[in-house]
């Protein structure tokens, strides 16, 4: 049997456990460990919850904390391991204290970046966000080896930088080109007010124009009282998910913040166009068929109907697009790991 080499990978995620199996809400918690496992032998730390999650996470190893007390308890333990790397997913009060414990006892660290936390917690704190998230990230940034999928995300001169994907051949097979009677557009993402989705329902709300709109994601506690407005439910089945993307003509993101969201890629493997606003901008890169609204409706109504005007031209644009895959993104981490 081939010995593998050891990693543990420490994240914040909000874990659910039915006997031996693990569910997480977040694609990325569940495709790193399960792309690196063919290579590491991974031991995953995670916060525990009682709600079920969505994804089931194909991993044998994973030590659920329920609470901060556990957490460090369950990171100490792997100290027993020598010659072992461990993987921090994103910066938060949980993953920085096991951090800290990770410097105190001289183990070598990775730090994966993912979004920006100085953006994000502005969103959800306001004012103090950002001060808080900047004393974590100025000692992370300075004291670990930085991964970051967008170079805006380190001050650090010397990193590694990945493109995070979950597209496969199936993604880019049999495209098409959509009915383009009226605006269909589709949100898929986390119900949260950094993703900007009660922004884009205020928006909607505004809009008189028959234009539709569908939601990919848990919606539970959301009031359905837009009756243009289609809540899809949460989807975990990729064939599923890309025959959604296929009957909506554009996709839309309004989030306040991103770094390398994989939703604009997915929309581009199926040659849809995606509508981001001016908070995000950066994310276009070097990507074709992603365009940019001011946040209000009128902005939003001109963007939507230059798109639908020039459709068959904007998909022979996002044609062009290289867009990153699923196998490069792991193959990379894994040699960034080994």
């Amino acid at each position: 049997m081939e010995n593998k080499e050891k990693l543990i990978i420490i994240c914040n995620e909000k874990t659910s456990r039915d006997g031996a199996n693990f569910y997480c809400d977040n694609i990325d918690i569940k495709s790193i460990p399960e792309g690196l496992k063919n290579k590491f032998d991974i031991l995953m730390i995670a916060k525990e919850t009682k709600i079920k999650r969505s994804y089931k996470i194909n991993l044998e190893k994973i030590l659920l904390s329920k609470n901060i007390f556990k957490y460090i308890y369950n990171v100490i333990k792997t100290f027993k391991n020598k010659n072992i790397n461990y993987l921090i997913i994103s910066i938060t009060p949980y993953t920085f204290i096991a951090f800290i414990t990770l410097f105190i006892f001289k183990k070598k660290n990775y730090v994966y970046l993912r979004s920006s936390g100085h953006e994000e917690y502005k969103a959800i704190l306001g004012f103090f966000g950002p001060l808080i998230y900047n004393v974590m990230y100025f000692f992370i940034n300075h004291k670990s080896n930085i991964i970051s999928c967008q170079k805006r995300l380190t001050s650090k001169k010397k990193y590694d930088l990945v493109f995070p994907s979950e597209i496969d051949q199936d993604w880019l097979n049999n495209t098409n080109k959509p009915s383009l009677s009226s605006p269909k557009l589709l949100y898929v993402g986390r119900i949260r007010i950094e993703k900007g989705f009660f922004s884009l329902l205020k928006i909607f709300n505004e809009i008189k124009n028959n234009i539709e709109l569908s939601v990919v994601g848990n919606s539970e506690d959301i009031k359905k009282k837009n009756y243009k407005i289609k809540f899809l439910g949460f989807k975990n089945n990729v064939k599923e998910l890309i025959n959604i993307y296929d009957s909506h003509n554009m996709t839309i993101l309004p989030s306040y913040t991103e770094a390398h969201p994989k939703v604009v890629d997915e929309s581009l493997a199926r040659l849809r166009p995606v509508i981001i606003f001016e908070e995000i901008n950066h994310v276009i890169q070097k990507r074709h068929g992603v365009f940019v609204a001011k946040r209000n409706s009128r902005s939003l109504l001109e963007v939507i109907s230059f798109i639908i005007d020039n459709y068959e031209n904007i998909q022979n644009e996002i044609k062009k697009n290289d867009l990153p895959t699923k196998e490069k993104f792991i193959s990379d981490l894994t040699t960034i790991l080994s």
